[in-house]
């Protein structure tokens, strides 16, 4: 029972442990005093693309399928 506990919780240690150090490098670390704040480019609104037009199915007559259904 407590060998399946180790490769489980294995996951969630690591995920706390890689969250732990990002909290700790943006509140503890000092920043580098030669750091300038990059300034953002301005960027181009977001346009979302036209979206895509269906092909029109073929309309299928009911002789047609009349003849495959063997009616």
């Amino acid at each position: 029972m407590y060998a399946l506990i180790i490769p489980a919780s294995t996951p969630f240690v690591l995920l706390a442990v890689v969250m732990g150090l990002s909290w700790w490098e943006d509140r503890i670390l000092p920043a580098p005093p030669a750091a300038k704040p990059v300034d953002t480019p301005a960027e181009a609104p977001f346009a979302p693309a036209a979206p895509a037009q269906l092909a029109e199915l073929p309309l299928v007559e009911t002789a047609l399928t009349r003849e495959g259904a063997g009616c």
